[in-house]
């Protein structure tokens, strides 16, 4: 059957004819092997891409059709509640990165019993195809939000306001990212550590990197840095366009070198490594949560949202979470020992404010009562920034993705379909203001093009109009010096908090992502990429007609008028030392002044990482559970789930 699938297609006759010929029951298609039955259905369907591709987004992983069904009522992780019991151990408010590695790794401890509030639904399977990751912003497990106006960034957005997606889903932002996996320089950690942050060094969390790691490219990598048998699937991504090694000679024209970027030197270029497993997504719910889906001491409660922790004033102590869960009632659930926010860097400082801890004033105007006050809550919250340049290549401009890709990827796991294009391509670089020797590069390049999202006919060379084939570079401020703020603005759990980004609001931000632009205009310039014949797109962004193209004034109001917000929001609930006025939790993670509540997650960084945010997300969150277990357990062994 695979050889006529194929030969159907080349030959070119029509999916309908096909489906006409082929067409079997259900019933049949359960007998058939399980690639093959994949592969049947997926074909088979209405003829359509869009529709085929839908398809493969619900059936692939696995490839058993009964096999989809039981994962649609059972997901991946534990055992799922319609309704909680009343009291727990440990309640984890929020499962996104740091939560579902924080449940996994509390339930190993079999005697206690552990809560994980997630207010969105499990991981759509769709979410597992790599080249369809763009596809889930704005979605239903997309928070969606918007920044207020800003006074100096996104100008030429509606309202001047940059749009924020941030996964509402089991798994949270690691189902809808771009799977790379990065960890910073060992500068950052060293400066957390600088600030009064004691055992975040880069020596001290370098392990915690390595537990969560099953790395299937040793061989590839610097000895010393990585690590195997974690839950944590890193590899490259099986399939890469030509362009993708046209980009790395690129850079080495220009004088850097293609290497681990998670190793000794973190300056260069790299096809990265990503957080997936056989041209599969790996969400950290999907690496963390799923394996512990059987322990009987770990409950997942979704659609539900913590609107309040209750704090006895009287001795400072975090005793108990408000939820609304799916059927819109609220109730309580008590913890033991301790609560633990993993709600992100907008849900947990929002979620602080609400339980009356944050500024006074801002709890006074959103009239909630102040039960701590906490002037750091919500502030010192920053993101990278970038903008996005364009560039033509003379290439038929026709759908990466089509039957012939398709079929690649549900047969083989493989193709353009298993990648996100030149997405899977990054550099760290330095720009003028930084000492190259120092190995601590100030931008991050990203590239976009040959993604193999949907076209509209499903057959093979569809055109996608007239024009050459577009890619992207965009260059992104890894140290940026603009920060912001939320602010709750009622009591109500469901109401967004307002937003204050404050992108460049500090001019070295703007002349550092100005030297990333011209960077990125040096490499399109190089003899690795001229051979494409690509050329920038020179069409000048509305709003700056007034100035001369590519001059620093120009690409100023470029970049403020088309800012290009990263996913990488942090810092929002600061970690910094005893003592520390606008620290929210000390270097164990525990909010200043209140016992028995940490906060884990992003928020706590005092300054992102330089890099993609997820990696140093889950070794928080690795870090946290063992502060956790030595509180509780102390010197006692911990008995582990086999």
């Amino acid at each position: 059957m695979l050889t006529v699938l194929w030969w159907a297609q080349r030959g070119g006759f029509a999916p309908a004819l096909a489906f006409r010929h082929w067409a079997v029951s259900e019933q049949s298609a359960n007998n058939i092997h399980a690639p093959y039955r994949v592969a049947l259905v997926l074909y088979f369907k209405d003829g359509a891409i869009m529709r085929l591709s839908n398809v493969a987004a619900r059936t692939y992983v696995g490839g058993d059709l009964r096999r989809r069904r039981l994962h649609a009522v059972h997901g991946t992780a534990g055992s799922y509640r319609r309704e909680m019991d009343s009291v727990y151990d440990f309640i984890v408010v929020g499962g996104g990165s740091a939560g579902s590695v924080l449940a996994a790794r509390l339930s190993e401890v079999p005697q206690w019993r552990v809560l994980l509030l997630e207010a969105g639904f499990d991981e759509p399977t769709g979410t597992q195809v790599p080249s369809m990751f763009l596809n889930f912003i704005g979605s239903a497990i997309d928070w969606g939000y918007h920044t207020e106006p800003e006074p100096a960034a996104c100008l030429g957005e509606k309202d001047r306001k940059c749009y924020w997606p941030r996964g509402k889903v089991l798994g949270g932002t690691s189902v809808m990212n771009g799977m790379m996996y990065m960890r910073g320089s060992r500068h950052d950690y060293d400066g957390w550590a600088a600030a009064g942050n004691e055992g975040w060094a880069y020596d001290d969390v370098l392990p915690y990197f390595i537990k969560s790691e099953d790395n299937r490219q040793m061989h590839d990598v610097d000895d010393g840095y990585h690590g195997t048998g974690g839950p944590l699937t890193v590899e490259q991504f099986p399939y890469h366009p030509p362009l993708s090694h046209s980009l790395l000679k690129a850079g080495e024209e220009l004088g850097y070198q293609v290497r681990d970027l998670n190793g000794a030197i973190h300056t260069g270029f790299s096809i990265a490594q990503t957080t997936h497993r056989n041209g599969s997504r790996v969400s950290v719910a999907r690496a963390f949560l799923r394996p512990a889906r059987h322990r009987p001491n770990l409950h997942v409660m979704l659609n539900a949202t913590a609107s309040r922790v209750r704090i006895n004033t009287t001795t400072r102590r975090a005793y108990a979470v408000d939820i609304v869960n799916s059927y819109g009632r609220s109730e309580t659930v008590f913890a033991n020992n301790e609560i633990i926010l993993s709600a992100g860097a907008i849900g947990s400082p929002q979620l602080l404010q609400l339980s009356g801890v944050g500024p006074a004033d801002v709890l006074n105007r959103a009239g909630v009562e102040v039960i701590h006050e906490l002037p750091g809550v919500g502030r010192n919250l920053h993101n990278h920034v970038t903008h996005f340049l364009s560039f033509y290549l003379k290439d038929n401009n026709t759908a990466p993705l089509n039957w012939a890709t398709a079929m690649e990827y549900l047969l083989f796991r493989d193709g353009l379909m298993s990648g996100t294009g030149i997405s899977e391509v990054t550099a760290f670089i330095n720009t003028k203001y930084v000492n190259p020797e120092e190995d601590n590069p100030d931008i991050q390049m990203f590239f976009g093009g040959f993604l193999a999202d949907c076209a509209k006919t499903g057959m093979l060379g569809e055109s996608k109009g007239e024009g050459a084939r577009s890619v992207q570079m965009f260059p992104a401020v890894l140290r940026p010096k603009s920060r912001g703020r939320l602010e709750i603005v009622s009591p109500d759990p469901f109401q967004h908090p307002k937003i204050f980004a404050n992108y460049l609001t500090h001019p070295d931000d703007v002349k550092t992502l100005i030297e990333g632009i011209k960077f990125a205009v040096r490499l399109s310039e190089t003899g690795a990429l001229k051979k494409y014949g690509i050329k920038l797109d020179r069409t000048s962004v509305k709003g700056c007609e007034r100035y001369r193209f590519g001059c620093d004034a120009y690409w100023e109001c470029a970049v403020r008028m088309q800012t290009g917000p990263e996913n990488h929001q942090a810092g929002s609930c600061r970690m910094g030392p005893r003592g520390d006025p606008l620290a929210c939790v000390d270097p164990l993670l525990q909010v200043q002044g209140i016992d028995r509540l940490r906060v884990v997650d992003a928020s706590v960084m005092p300054a992102a990482p330089s890099g993609n945010t997820n990696a140093p997300t889950v070794m928080i969150a690795e870090r946290a559970a063992d502060f956790i277990k030595q509180r509780w357990l102390g010197a006692t062994q911990v008995c582990i789930h086999l």
